[in-house]
């Protein structure tokens, strides 16, 4: 079986690299100031920030409740410096232990209480929202097969308000993007053959994410395409920005309580399928693990295999599905994503290293820009792959 190399962060200079040597800092600077967090939390955050850059992992204490979960995903890691763990692992861990920092487990004043909260809630009642809630009003005039393609094109192009990448972007970055893989033909012609579909989505980011991602759900429901949508969600924050369960309600309720009259009525009627069970929002611990898809326990994998398409959101997702390595960009995305249980598409802008399924001349084209193309979020990609 082919392989390439496992990115990990322990090289200066790299992506993998900044994150947690430029990005975690800013974040933990935000999270601080966000909230009124007393002085164990505090000091339980800086320590955790001191570790990832500079210690070795430790794990998660005994009385964590997936303390020995998190003992057989990190077999043979902890012990080691950070840098040394398939930065997939270590990135996921880390949110996992600045949720610990931060008490969200534990029985006390923060259990269950959202670090990114304050973020998500500011990113959804911003301007941008209201601006974006207003031109659905476009909607109705379109045709079918325009509609489809725009509601795709801004679930695409709407993880580009990944937070988490906001904390670094400069004020230059992700400018006019550019689609650079386009298999939306192998996306609608799936759902068009099949009948009854049931169309599963993973989720990634709340708030200008989550909002296109509902609305494109809105339409596979009420256009026909899809009898059923299955919605994942992170079963805890996550990532800054992953969507959870809360964050589809208050996105829900957000498009009901739109002056205009289609953003209210699409609102309406997610609620509504929420009712009748023609949207059914999930979730799964594996959502929060640090492992790829090809590893899925095998309950999520039968829920999965009975999709007629998987629509994956952003970069994280997209790292999971074909693996956080150093593929050659022009590996095939069929060879990448083929072990996935159900039909899959991925809808993703590109915001680390990871990439396959490209033309060669495409690919020569962005090297020879010398611009970092594969993590500045400025290109983007729909990929599918339908046999399984």
């Amino acid at each position: 079986m082919p392989t390439a190399p496992t990115i990990l962060s322990n090289t200066p200079g790299s992506f993998a690299w900044s994150v947690f040597h430029e990005r975690h800092p800013k974040l933990i600077g935000q999270v601080l100031d966000a909230l009124p967090y007393g002085p164990t939390e505090r000091a339980a955050v800086e320590q955790l920030l001191t570790e990832s850059t500079s210690g070795v992992l430790e794990p998660l204490g005994k009385g964590a409740h997936d303390h020995q979960q998190w003992l057989e995903w990190g077999e043979g890691l902890f012990g080691r410096p950070w840098g040394e763990a398939p930065f997939l692992w270590a990135e996921s861990y880390f949110y996992r232990r600045l949720l610990e920092a931060v008490g969200y487990f534990r029985p006390g004043t923060w259990q269950g209480i959202d670090p990114f909260a304050p973020f998500k809630n500011a990113e959804l009642a911003s301007p941008a929202v209201d601006d974006e809630l207003a031109a659905l009003r476009d909607l109705p005039s379109l045709s079918a097969e325009k509609r489809a393609e725009v509601l795709l094109s801004s679930a695409l192009w709407g993880n580009r308000a990944d937070l988490s990448f906001q904390i670094t972007a400069s004020p230059g970055d992700a400018k006019s993007p550019a689609l650079i893989a386009d298999d939306s033909p192998l996306l609608w012609s799936t759902l068009a053959a099949a009948s009854d579909s049931t169309v599963c989505v993973i989720a990634d980011n709340a708030g200008r994410e989550l909002l296109p991602d509902l609305v494109l759900v809105d339409h596979l429901l009420t256009s026909g395409l899809a009898a059923e949508v299955v919605l994942y969600v992170k079963p805890s924050p996550y990532y800054v920005s992953d969507a959870t369960t809360a964050d589809v309600l208050v996105t829900i309720e957000r498009l009901r309580a739109a002056p205009e009259q289609e953003a209210e009525g699409i609102g309406r009627r997610l609620w509504q399928a929420m009712n009748s069970g023609t949207l059914m929002v999930r979730t799964h611990q594996f959502f929060c693990a640090p492992l790829p898809f090809h590893d899925m326990p095998t309950d999520l994998r039968a829920e999965l295999a009975d999709a007629t398409m998987t629509i994956l959101k952003g970069d994280l997702n997209y790292r999971r599905l074909v693996g956080d390595q150093l593929w050659d960009a022009t590996d095939p995305f069929a060879e990448r994503a083929g072990h996935f249980p159900s039909p899959v598409a991925a809808l993703r802008t590109l915001k680390s290293d990871v990439v396959v399924g490209l033309d060669a001349q495409m690919v020569a084209g962005l090297d020879a820009t010398g611009e970092p193309w594969r993590t500045s979020g400025k290109y983007g990609l729909i990929q599918a792959h339908a046999q399984v």
